[in-house]
Formats: structure tokens, C-alpha cells, sequence
């Protein structure tokens, strides 16, 4: 007698391999990054072996980064929920901006001492990708990106909005699939993980209408 439940052709097992696909390809997209900083410091510490120990460093913490990602992600694509705690909004802007040039864009923030409930690892992700697109999307010119939050009733709101082009109106609607972009040599793949990291914590990600430029707004669960 064959096995009960859903198969392998199911609706439900077709939308988990999707899930775990996107997943993957968000580790993909994730590691690239870090293993272009590894490429690059293996390279200088061969160039000065004498002087290599910063160049070092940063290959260690990198190597400990990817493998953070992978752990991250993989949690998520088994679909466990994101192991939250109470963190300032503050402090996962910052460390969502670290990998960021000093000059990459001007940063004004707004966030009234807020905390939330959250994976770090996880929620630094999804504020990268928001940050890295207004960047990418403003090129040549820095950006201006304001990061505000605030309360409403029991949720915490953050928003990031930017002053660049903003998201062309026939993408607005398929904006958080895999591979929607409109960027040269992007992946399409960093919103559509963002949402994702988003509903593992009981939070949504949207785009929010009107205005110049592009505006995302995260809302998080009563705490």
C-alpha cells in the first residue's frame, strides 16, 4: 500500500519545494557577498604575507559569517520559526550597515528607542537587502535612506524609505517573487528572501504607495 498524506505532486509538497528553492537560492545570494570579502583579503594577504593579519581577520570573521547565513537559512527553509528576542531597532539598523561603505549613502534615522522581538541574524539580513537595493537602485548617486520606527496599537512599524528612483510601476505587483528585477546584474532574489525572513517572525514586508522613491514598511507582532 503506497503512503498516506501529501505527495511529492500535492499543492502543499509543491509549494514547500518552492519555499526551500527560494531559500536556497537566498543562501546563494547571501554568500556571494561575503565570499567576494574572502576572495579579496586571500588576495592582499598574499600580496603582503609580512602584514597579512588584518587581511586574516577578516577572512575568519567572514568564514564565520557564511556559515551563520547557512545555519539561518536552512532553519528557515525547514520553516522553524525565527528563535526571537528583544532587541533595539537601533541596534540591527547598525549591523545591518556594516558591511556598507562609509560613502554608500546618508543614513538619517528616527526610531523613538523602539524594541521588537527578533532573530538578529535573521532581521540584519532583511534591513541589508533594503538598504543594498535603495543603494544599488541610486547608483551613481548616494542615496538618502530614512529609517523610522513607531508604534501603532501593539505593533512596531519600521519603515525604510529612500529618495532614489523608486520601483517601476509594472514590477510593483510581483515585486517580492524570486528573480523580479530591473537592476543590471541583480538576482531578484534578496526581496523575495526579506519577505520570507519577515513571515518567520509573524511580521509583513510591503511596498508602500505614492511618493518619490521607494518606501518598505516592516511590521512586527505585539511583543
Amino acid at each position: 500500500m503506497g503512503a498516506t498524506g501529501a505527495g511529492a505532486g500535492s499543492p502543499d509538497a509543491q509549494a514547500r519545494l518552492s519555499a526551500i528553492g527560494e531559500i536556497a537560492a537566498g543562501v546563494a545570494h547571501e554568500l556571494r557577498n561575503v565570499l567576494q570579502v574572502i576572495s579579496a583579503n586571500a588576495y592582499l594577504a598574499r600580496q603582503s604575507p609580512e602584514a597579512a593579519g588584518p587581511y586574516l581577520a577578516k577572512i575568519e570573521k567572514n568564514a564565520r559569517a557564511a556559515q551563520q547565513i547557512v545555519d539561518d537559512l536552512m532553519a528557515l527553509a525547514r520553516g522553524e520559526p525565527a528563535l526571537a528576542e528583544t532587541l533595539p531597532v537601533a541596534q540591527l539598523t547598525s549591523s545591518a550597515r556594516e558591511e556598507l561603505s562609509l560613502d554608500a549613502a546618508v543614513f538619517e534615522d528616527d526610531l523613538e528607542g523602539l524594541e521588537v522581538r527578533a532573530h538578529h541574524g535573521l532581521c540584519v539580513r532583511l534591513l541589508h537587502v533594503l538598504y543594498e537595493n535603495a543603494i544599488q537602485a541610486s547608483k551613481p548617486r548616494p542615496p538618502r535612506i530614512v529609517t523610522r520606527a513607531r508604534r501603532e496599537g501593539a505593533h512596531v512599524v519600521v519603515s525604510v524609505t529612500d529618495d532614489g528612483p523608486g520601483v517601476p510601476a509594472d514590477i510593483r505587483d510581483t515585486l517580492f517573487d524570486p528573480l523580479v528585477t530591473r537592476r543590471g546584474g541583480g538576482t531578484g532574489l534578496g526581496l523575495a528572501l526579506a519577505r520570507r525572513i519577515a513571515e518567520a517572525h509573524g511580521a509583513t514586508l510591503t511596498l508602500a504607495d505614492g511618493g518619490g522613491g521607494a518606501s518598505f514598511v516592516l511590521t512586527f507582532p505585539s511583543r
